[in-house]
């Protein structure tokens, strides 16, 4: 008896932690994956250079990079070199916020979604370890996925979307012993928001805060790199 083909899926692929293990699950659950990754105007490219090493490590069917212009509209510390990326922990939604951003990437997947014939596609957003981003919520996926059926000739014609967000509950310390379980190597991952130009992490902002205490809390070795003066004032081990 023959086995059935694997489904198609879109999954959005930053490079970092979060996404690779959203990669490293939908690849687990038999989709055939294609990647989506976007220089969109952020501080470093080091996280699209780790895109490429994560897509072809776990045998992504194609990875594609689009190039959106957020930089062109600012407003926020990923894509504004005038606003500084915040070194303390910051009261309501941070600055590191990017406007719309998530809304955007999941347009272009849907669009390239319809393209392949998939319905599925895989991103990594959080509710639990996260800086307080309006778009990493489960109200605005759910509202998203109700926007694909009425927007696309697919949802239109009876074709059922599904966004996957299988982390969205989960604490970082529970997506690191999932991506382990699932083999991801989180050492060619990039998730600081001031990486430099060799991927290495500044230990300082929001994100190397949560995925440092991601891994001491899951119990495994933390392979991120970082940047030598910083991690040494801060006692942090690469």
């Amino acid at each position: 008896m023959n086995s059935p083909s694997p489904k198609n899926a879109v999954v959005l692929l930053s490079g970092g932690l979060d996404s690779a293990t959203v990669l490293a699950w939908a690849k687990s659950q038999g989709y055939r994956c294609y990647a989506l990754s976007f220089d969109y105007g952020q501080r470093h490219r080091a996280e699209l250079q780790a895109a490429q090493r994560i897509a072809a490590e776990l045998g992504c069917a194609a990875h594609k990079t689009v190039h959106i212009g957020f930089d062109a509209i600012g407003g926020s510390a990923l894509t504004d070199s005038d606003i500084a990326v915040p070194q303390q922990l910051q009261a309501g939604i941070p600055v590191t916020y990017v406007p719309a951003r998530n809304t955007v990437f999941l347009a272009f997947a849907l669009g390239w979604a319809e393209v392949l014939g998939a319905l599925d596609i895989f991103i990594g957003v959080n509710a639990v370890d996260y800086s307080g981003y309006p778009d990493c919520r489960p109200e605005f996926i759910a509202a998203f996925q109700r926007l694909a059926q009425l927007a696309t000739k697919a949802g239109v014609e009876g074709g059922e979307f599904h966004i996957h967000t299988p982390l969205i509950h989960l604490s970082k310390a529970q997506i690191i012993a999932m991506g382990s379980q699932l083999g991801v190597d989180y050492s060619h991952t990039v998730s600081c928001y001031a990486a430099d130009a060799e991927g290495r992490a500044c230990g300082c902002c929001d994100s190397c805060r949560l995925r440092r205490v991601g891994f001491e809390q899951a119990g495994v070795v933390d392979p991120t790199r970082y940047q030598t003066a910083i991690s040494l004032s801060l006692g942090v081990r690469g």
